[in-house]
């Protein structure tokens, strides 16, 4: 056996240990915050928003303390400071369902309605003002999206949209979707683009979160007026594809 095999094997044991005690603290952790959320229904939404604050604050630290999996930020100076936006972001993996929330706050997110059913999570996560859609039936789940999204956004909640639908991998592509755009047009709020690498070291549907520092840019806000839901989202888009290509170039990939 040689010593580079050794070392791979080494290594590759600790992403797997790292993972696993990752794991152990979701499982445990999540009852415990759901209840402490549930049990503050009748709080303000500001404290039960606070609580999962908390919660994602620690499972970020646990993230980095057991798989070694950090991010940095690039551009938070264009998140706007006394409005609302709508967010239209990369979706590559599960880490920006959770990160996000963190670098761009108050915030909602549009998911899927199935989610809330999930115990203690999902039943917490209902009190948080989620835009929740059925994705089976489009018409209705624009209906939703764009009535919820309104009322959500004249509460001064930024409102994160994965206009690809899905997680996608690295490299792949997806069109984006125009409910996004077609919600910033009807109400004027402008749209932020966001771009990631998560996927690189917390792939899709996988249990394995390798090491390394995830990189996150926010772009200039988008403008709404005199633009169509079309050019909304072609603008979008065309930012997210660039900056993707500067992050790979970063990367040295």
């Amino acid at each position: 056996m040689t010593q580079h095999t050794t070392s791979s094997r080494q290594a590759d044991f600790k992403v797997y240990l790292g993972s696993t005690l990752f794991f152990i603290y979701v499982l445990f952790s999540t009852p415990i915050v759901g209840v402490a959320i549930l049990g503050g229904f009748f709080l303000p939404f500001s404290m039960r928003y606070r609580f999962a604050d908390i919660w994602i604050d620690c499972l970020l630290y646990m993230l980095k303390l057991c798989c070694g999996l950090s991010y940095e930020v690039e551009g938070t100076e264009n998140i706007p400071k006394n409005q609302a936006a709508v967010i239209l972001s990369k979706h590559q993996s599960a880490w920006e369902t959770i990160a996000l929330r963190q670098i761009i706050s108050p915030q909602t997110a549009v998911l899927k309605k199935s989610l809330l059913q999930i115990p203690f999570g999902g039943w917490a996560l209902a009190t948080l003002k989620p835009i929740a859609i059925d994705r089976s039936n489009q018409k209705e789940a624009l209906k939703m999206l764009l009535e919820q999204g309104v009322e959500r956004l004249r509460e001064g909640l930024f409102v994160l949209i994965f206009p690809e639908g899905t997680r996608v991998a690295p490299g792949a592509y997806k069109k984006f979707n125009a409910g996004g755009a077609m919600l910033a047009n009807k109400t004027g709020f402008p749209v932020i683009p966001l771009a990631h690498n998560a996927g690189e070291f917390w792939p899709r549907n996988s249990f394995v979160k390798y090491p390394g520092v995830i990189k996150v840019k926010i772009g200039p806000m988008i403008s709404t007026l005199n633009k169509s839901t079309k050019d909304i989202n072609a603008e979008a888009e065309a930012w997210i594809s660039q900056a993707m290509l500067n992050i790979s170039a970063e990367s040295g990939k």
